[in-house]
């Protein structure tokens, strides 16, 4: 069975941290509250359960090993990720403890995660393997230790605070650190593993990335891939939280905010598509102006395909046309642009194959005044571990064929 964060104690995760930043089990075990047998043991149990030497041992002190060093760089992120949190949460306390990210344990981590996911105790306890009375005691420890209130009661379930949110955010941050301090361990012991998690908007899922999945795969069939579909709004925030490691799709403009950052891989122009019995298919190349007098299927508000559909007639002076139809899911446009006289915007990238067998028609050419980058999201200063490392270079280079980008 691979090993997972939850098997691992924190405080010994960051006892091998301290040890790095003092070179010695007695300044270390002075900084993390332990006597030094105890950090003797805690250390030789975690090399133990990583198969790896994270330290050598001499005269001078313990100087740490390249497992060690990376380990300990990762758990200093997570240990700033739970500081973060804490320190947002810390002016609506009255009677929490300082140092509160030093406190928690990994149970407590558990449990606070497990709740925010699931909604409830009963649900929480069934996703988690823990019982309802241990979460409930984990839970109120961490209210004890912070002096705030994380969780309230909403109906027959419960929800998280504002303050329990933010302290849950940082939590997820801190354990997706210590997932790719395992995934380098892992990869130093030479074991291939490692868990990929994209979010995926609809440019990037039709072509690009499920080819790239594919050719990843046979490279490395140990690695898992997740993939989340969704609007832009919700993948962020899952991304955000740690819960995804990027997002791949079309790129926000403004940056939606500091904490993030965009990467283009290519740029992608739009057509104006139709069912191939619509009345302006075999009209060549119409006007716009004869396009206003249909129907048309357009994207979600605040969408960045929505604002070029607008942006396609009002820079020509005209209204734009009626759209009874908002939808994002190119299969469910397919079926309707093929049952009536409905238009729309989409990339060719998106269908290729309906157009190469004639079901759909491009009923303009690419328009270049719909140019748009598509690429990657990331949060700022995330630092992918090897397998994600490696599937972004794989995209990287996916996203330069010729064949993928199609109307360029």
């Amino acid at each position: 069975m691979t090993l997972g964060p939850f098997d691992l104690n924190l405080r010994h995760l960051r006892a091998a941290a301290a040890i790095r930043r003092c070179g010695s089990i007695s300044r270390a075990a002075a900084q993390v509250a332990l006597s030094q047998p105890a950090l003797t043991q805690g250390i030789a149990k975690l090399e133990s359960q990583l198969g790896l030497r994270l330290f050598d041992r001499g005269a001078s002190g313990m100087s740490p090993t390249e497992a060690g060093t990376r380990l300990a760089d990762r758990i200093d992120i997570a240990g700033a990720a739970m500081s973060s949190a804490f320190e947002a949460i810390r002016s609506a306390s009255r009677s929490g403890f300082r140092g509160t990210e030093n406190l928690v344990t990994m149970s407590q981590v558990r449990a606070l995660l497990a709740l925010a996911a699931a909604g409830s105790f009963v649900a929480a306890a069934q996703e988690s393997k823990l019982t309802q009375p241990s979460l409930h005691r984990a839970v109120r420890d961490i209210e004890r230790l912070s002096g705030v209130t994380l969780v309230e009661r909403r109906g027959r379930g419960v929800r998280l605070t504002g303050a329990g949110q933010r302290l849950a955010r940082g939590f997820s941050l801190a354990l997706n650190e210590i997932e790719s301090a395992l995934d380098e361990l892992h990869a130093l012991a030479g074991i291939d593993t490692g868990r990929i998690r994209i979010g995926a908007m609809p440019l990037a899922r039709s072509r690009l990335l499920p080819l790239s999945i594919a050719r990843f795969h046979r490279l490395r069939p140990s690695a898992q891939i997740e993939v989340v579909e969704g609007p832009h709004g919700e993948l962020i925030e899952r991304l955000r939280d740690g819960r995804l490691d990027f997002l791949i799709g079309a790129l926000r403009q403004p940056l939606p905010g500091p904490d993030v950052e965009q990467e283009a891989l290519f740029d992608d122009r739009l057509a104006i598509v139709a069912g191939r019995d619509h009345p302006l298919a075999g009209a060549g190349r119409p006007p716009i102006e004869r396009m206003i007098e249909y129907p048309w299927i357009i994207a979600r508000p605040g969408t960045p395909l929505r604002q070029l559909w607008r942006r396609l007639f009002e820079s020509r002076g005209l209204a734009a046309p009626p759209a009874p139809v908002t939808c994002g899911s190119v299969a469910t446009i397919r079926v309707l642009l093929g049952e009536g006289e409905f238009l729309t915007l989409l990339s060719p990238n998106q269908i290729r194959d309906d157009l190469a067998a004639g079901s759909l028609v491009a009923i303009s050419g690419a328009i270049e005044e719909t140019r748009r980058p598509i690429g990657l999201t990331t949060r700022a200063g995330w630092r992918p571990p090897p397998a994600q490392a490696a599937f972004m270079a794989l995209l990287r280079d996916m996203a330069v064929d010729s064949t993928l980008r199609g109307i360029e």
